[in-house]
């Protein structure tokens, strides 16, 4: 009996897996750092659409980390990373959230860019331009505005001039609707279907990870790699919270706080989060009570 409840289990762990697949939309960072992956037509658009300039990608590489300098330094990892044939370098990420664009993130992801934009022989006059491209779900200055570049500049009396150092930012507003470039653009970012894009280049990769019996196994076993990560962290946070109480409220506690964290990080139901711990069904009804 415990043997086909294991399975049932399972099962239906495999199915929630596949819908989260059949949900996602390239604003969720795993499908879009796969479609744009040395994909240089998509990232050739991506880069000439938001930045309305002419340009020929070189290369283009998904969830690549850059390393620290320093040591005990933050490591980070950019959702896609890219060059030109000027070597200037771009890094364009997606967020849902406005809080994982925070202006400060923003500068540390061009920093570090600007750590491996000059050999030791070349001078600081021949470093390149970066670019870093945040695509946020929701207008992040909540302006109206299709997308907001900053620009350093230099302050005068009477007037602001371009500082020039080649360091570019700019926010994508993912809401846009405009029928323009851009606004098509966005519409197939948002688009968690297969068809019906304004880009066929765009459609073609999304199908590739969405249908293709070879990439949808991939997607799958990332976000399956990923559900299971963030319930080991959370098992293990829960358990630290725990040791202080008791031992029944404290594997309680555990359960409620690890239910939240991944209803709230992976985007789950209540329901869907007490599959992923592997709650038995007979427990779940008082746990809803507690959340």
């Amino acid at each position: 009996m415990e043997k086909v409840n294991s399975l049932s289990s399972r099962e239906r762990y495999s199915e929630e897996i596949n819908r989260i697949v059949d949900d996602m939309s390239l604003l969720d960072d795993d499908l879009m750092a796969r479609v744009f992956e040395n994909n240089i037509p998509a990232t050739e658009l991506l880069l000439q659409t938001i930045l309305n300039m002419d340009l020929s990608v070189k290369e283009s590489i998904g969830q690549m980390e850059f390393k620290s300098p320093v040591i005990d330094g933050r490591n980070i990892k950019l959702d896609i990373y890219a060059t030109d044939s000027n070597g200037r370098q771009f890094n364009c990420e997606v967020q849902r959230r406005n809080s994982g664009a925070d202006p400060k993130r923003v500068r540390y992801h061009s920093s570090m860019m600007d750590t491996r934009a000059l050999q030791a022989s070349e001078l600081f006059t021949e470093i390149k331009d970066t670019y870093v491209i945040f695509i946020t779900e929701k207008d992040y200055y909540n302006k109206g505005k299709p997308l907001y570049k900053v620009d350093r500049t230099v302050c005068f009396d009477d007037k602001e001039e371009p500082f020039s150092d080649g360091s570019h930012i700019v926010y994508v507003n993912g809401s846009y609707e405009g029928n323009d470039p851009l606004g098509q653009l966005m519409a197939d970012f948002r688009n968690t279907t297969v068809d019906g894009f304004n880009n066929p280049i765009l459609e073609k990769g999304v199908k590739h990870f969405k249908i293709d019996e070879g990439g949808r196994n991939i997607m799958c076993d990332t976000v399956e790699k990923y559900a299971e990560k963030i319930g080991k962290i959370e098992r293990a946070e829960g358990r630290e919270e725990g040791r202080t109480e008791g031992r029944a409220e404290g594997r309680e506690k555990e359960r409620i706080l690890s239910i939240k964290n991944i209803m709230k990080k992976l985007q789950y139901t209540a329901e869907q989060a007490m599959e992923l711990l592997e709650i038995p069904v007979s427990e779940r009804s008082k746990y809803l009570s507690m959340l």
